[in-house]
């Protein structure tokens, strides 16, 4: 458990520490559909609706958050976030190339960093990585386990509605 504890401290702190302008870019550009007629639509693949089901039913649900799903006709005044374990996500990657012919901002977060061969990173308005690349702990056997995908994602959204609302309060 101390392990656990250590290794996941060490990861929200790299998040915290490469990602922060980014954390913030990202709650500006959701607030921007808040301040007018938008939606701000949720699209978790795998393991990151536990994520978008956090925005919607929580104690402290995400201001005009929805649930994307592929029938929703996304507004040019409404923001997408998009979630994902990994940038290569094909179904995510149709959705952030289809937002981006249509010339709407959105956002997106994944393991993989930014940058080159990150198709979804060069396609978002803003891209936050996880900074997951392998499991966070040895076991017996010497392979890598635990991958905190959603716990690390869990602790991005929390950082970005802080600064969302702190931004539609103003």
């Amino acid at each position: 458990m101390k392990m656990l504890t250590t290794q996941l401290t060490g990861l929200f702190q790299r998040i915290s520490t490469n990602e922060e302008e980014l954390v913030e870019e990202t709650a500006r550009l959701l607030a921007q559909a808040a301040v007018g007629e938008g939606v701000i639509y949720f699209a978790a693949f795998g393991e990151m609706k536990a994520v978008a089901l956090n925005a919607l039913e929580s104690a402290e649900p995400f201001q005009r958050a929805k649930l994307w799903t592929p029938d929703t006709e996304v507004k040019k005044s409404d923001r997408v976030w998009i979630l994902t374990r990994h940038a290569d996500h094909q179904d995510a990657l149709e959705l952030a190339q289809q937002l981006f012919d249509e010339f709407i901002p959105f956002a997106a977060m994944a393991a993989e960093p930014a940058g080159e061969g990150n198709r979804l990173s060069d396609l978002a308005y803003t891209y936050i990585s996880l900074r997951i690349s392998k499991g966070l702990l040895p076991n017996e056997m010497g392979e890598r386990v635990v991958l905190p995908h959603a716990l690390a994602a869990l602790y991005v959204y929390e950082a970005v509605k802080l600064e969302f609302d702190e931004m539609a309060s103003e």
